[in-house]
């Protein structure tokens, strides 16, 4: 199949879109022209790129599923507030276990994880820094992950920062306020569309790749989605005017940026109040020292993340261990909010994903400790009433700016609505536990139409192929 090219209508003259959609799953053409007029006058080293579960959430600049690199400058709104916002996939080295044992896990991550959260403070304020400035690096030597554990994250879980001044710069540049508050909840899961789900595999599509990434059919495994941790989101309201913030947030910010930003030269005043103060998605040149900060601040933001999400981890493998007796085992975790320095078509350029994961192949990964035949594994999840899928990237994933969408919930819900898909003819249901404790209520399950129908513009376009299918029984969210 070939790539859809849409060339829109702005009022600059003609623009270009790489669109990935079907007849069935049509990407929404005024979510199209909202991402042209995000990205008018931007300096595009290619196409920006729309994925399958094309959606645009009320909180957010810009629509989800989408991938646009740029040239000589950022633009922060063009993904996530909050960078570094992702998901990991372990399994465990049991079959399914019993309701009760399963209940025994979900008590301990409410309690461990509560929502609402806690106001206590998990790390020291030199902590905060250590996790922004050396990532899961940080978080291994914390809990006691192995080296192994960390060739399974994303860039290895650690951004270099050394071009930006390093840590002596970090330790300025992080306002006193941000850390003291980035000290509170250092890991957690959800609840909103963050989710803790165990599933079992049920088929395994390509045995090859499954045998290298450890995946066996009847084995159980969990998937998370979470956050990036508080300093990501104090560094993205920093460096940008957001659609979506806290009262509390909002507040900090309105003492906080002009001390920030308003204080160092006048000779930057006009750019800096541009860049982060004004709504809309505005570009902040790379160049220069204040091109230096905000990219410092994105890898901090970055490594934190990682160190955020791995501390999760951490804590996951230790229930799973109490709960079952079982020996947990990392799979992949990625980021699908993002911002990587990348080469595109032989120009350097700045790739922001929204709501959208990055996918290396095995021919960019050749000296890969663990991903160098299969390529990184991404996730495509349905919801808690469909399957998932583990796939791998293929070598033509360079036509999405090396980019798949991280979920297909908006589809899924769309054939739901028109009497396309419906419930699942075997029965099956998922065990939905709740934060407040209460008895875990069914979901009955649907049928797989809306996930398969994503997954078929991605495997028809020779974006990914699938190693594995896993259908969920207990979920918290």
């Amino acid at each position: 199949m070939e790539i859809e090219v849409i060339t829109g209508s702005r009022d600059a003259g003609d623009r270009q879109f790489t669109v990935f959609d079907s007849e069935a799953a049509p990407a929404d053409e005024r979510m199209i022209e909202r991402l042209g007029e995000g990205t008018d006058g931007a300096g595009l080293a290619a196409p920006p790129v729309v994925l399958p579960d094309f959606c645009h959430k009320a909180k957010s600049e810009m629509p989800s599923s989408i991938a646009v690199a740029t040239k000589g400058e950022i633009r922060p709104a063009l993904t996530d507030a909050a960078l570094n916002c992702g998901m990991a996939l372990m399994t465990l080295d049991i079959e399914q276990p019993s309701a009760s044992a399963v209940a025994d896990f979900y008590r301990q991550v409410a309690q461990r994880f509560p929502s609402p959260p806690n106001w206590r403070r998990e790390l020291s304020s030199k902590e905060v820094l250590r996790a922004a400035t050396e990532g899961a690096d940080f978080a291994a030597e914390r809990y006691g992950l192995s080296e192994d554990e960390l060739d399974h994250v994303e860039e290895r879980g650690r951004l270099d920062i050394d071009a930006y001044g390093g840590a002596r710069r970090a330790a300025k540049e992080l306002p006193w306020l941000v850390v003291q508050m980035s000290r509170l909840r250092f890991g957690g899961i959800g609840p909103s569309t963050h989710f803790l789900e165990m599933q079992q595999v049920e088929e395994i599509l390509d045995p090859a790749a499954a045998a290298e990434l450890g995946i066996r059919a009847g084995q159980v495994t969990v998937q998370f989605h979470n956050g990036g941790g508080v300093l990501t989101g104090q560094l993205g309201a920093l460096y940008a005017k957001r659609k979506s913030a806290s009262r509390m947030l909002r507040t900090e910010m309105a003492v906080q940026k002009p001390l920030s930003h308003l204080l160092t030269p006048r000779s930057g005043l006009k750019q800096r109040l541009a860049a982060y103060f004004t709504e809309g998605l505005p570009a902040v040149p790379v160049d220069g020292d204040d091109g230096r900060r905000v990219l410092l601040a994105t890898r901090l933001a970055m490594n934190y993340g990682f160190a955020y999400r791995m501390a999760t981890y951490a804590e996951l493998r230790r229930m799973a261990g109490s709960a079952f007796g079982a020996k947990a085992s990392l799979v992949v975790d990625s980021p699908h909010n993002s911002i990587y320095e990348e080469e595109v078509g032989g120009t350097h350029a700045f790739v922001h994903r929204h709501n959208a994961c990055r996918a290396h192949p095995a021919s960019l990964m050749q000296d890969h400790p663990v991903f160098a035949k299969t390529g990184q594994p991404l996730l495509l999840p349905g919801t808690n009433r469909t399957s998932s899928y583990l796939c791998v990237p293929e070598d033509t994933a360079h036509r999405s700016l090396y980019t798949a969408c991280h979920g297909t919930g908006s589809i899924i819900s769309a054939f739901e609505r028109s009497g396309r898909s419906g419930p699942d003819p075997l029965g099956r249901k998922t065990a939905r536990h709740r934060y407040d404790g209460t008895a875990p209520a069914e979901v009955p399950h649907l049928d797989d139409r809306g996930v398969d129908e994503a997954l078929g513009i991605l495997t028809g376009h020779g974006l990914v192929r699938p190693v594995a299918r896993m259908r969920p029984f207990a979920r918290s969210e």
